[in-house]
């Protein structure tokens, strides 16, 4: 996939389910382990900054008994999915707890000043073209005393889940589609970020998680779904397919038959405004 420069063009998230199966999974695994370190009060007000297909949305429903949530992502389809999850969350132990969502640009959030008590950006901060401008928004819209944190698979130390597959793919020399700053996801590179932006008290964490995959079927059908290699993949040949369907099962701890698991890293950074 490449724009019309002949460049890597940019990801996008337009699958609610497809993501849900592809990322969704690991993206709560990780999310628990962040908000065990967080470890948030009660009864604040969030806003969490590219919430897709409402994946963390749920967890701080879940576990953070927050006053209100308000979710914000680029994608309409995205948030299609994640309103209709939450269309009957009072089952899920939502009710009464006001949730909205809204389309826009993390890098200029459409929100009042001091509006809320928490803003987080979960797997997101390397999708912005100017990380720090998505810092600054957040901090400009959370009350003096709230916190401002994200977490983000490490991209260059090769934590994100399907790093594997990112690798094979560049072995067949496939142009891949590419966040904008990865970069950013290095540990001391989030910490420098929440310092450079203002923010109080800064602290950083490693997460690690693992995720249990039924075989090797299960995973190559996941991958389907990828917003990266669906694309990819539909425009390969059978002989090219087989290629990757091959190489795959020789890079992954995946027997013949049977669950296999596979293990990422993320790193979370929090401050105080």
């Amino acid at each position: 996939m490449s724009d019309n420069n002949g460049s890597p063009a940019t990801i996008r998230f337009t699958n609610g389910g497809a993501y849900e199966r592809y990322m969704g999974i690991w993206s709560q695994a990780a999310g628990h382990t962040f908000l065990d370190w967080l470890s948030p009060a009660a009864g604040l007000q969030w806003l969490d900054v590219g919430c897709g297909n409402g994946a963390f949305t749920d967890l701080i429903l879940s576990r953070c008994a927050p006053f209100s949530v308000d979710g914000l992502d680029p994608s309409a389809e995205q948030l299609e999915f994640a309103r209709a999850r939450f269309a009957s969350h009072a089952s899920a132990g939502g009710a009464g707890i006001p949730i909205a969502f809204r389309q826009g640009d993390a890098q200029a959030l459409p929100y009042d000043d001091d509006a809320f008590d928490v803003a987080v950006m979960p797997l997101v901060i390397f999708f912005l073209q100017d990380p720090a401008k998505g810092v600054a928004e957040m901090k400009r819209v959370v009350r003096a005393g709230g916190l401002v944190t994200a977490y983000a698979w490490d991209m260059p130390g090769q934590g994100f889940p399907y790093a594997v597959i990112n690798r094979e793919l560049k072995k067949m020399e496939v142009k891949l589609p590419q966040a904008p700053s990865p970069e950013i996801s290095e540990i001391g590179a989030l910490r420098d970020l929440w310092i450079a932006g203002g923010l109080k008290d800064v602290e950083v964490r490693e997460i690690i998680v693992q995720r249990t995959y039924r075989d090797f079927e299960d995973y190559w059908e996941i991958i389907q779904g990828a917003p990266s290699a669906s694309a990819i993949l539909g425009a390969f040949s059978a002989e090219q397919r087989e290629h990757l369907r091959a190489n795959l099962r020789r890079e992954l701890p995946a027997p013949a038959q049977g669950p296999f698991t596979l293990t990422a890293r993320a790193h979370a950074v929090r401050g105080t405004v």
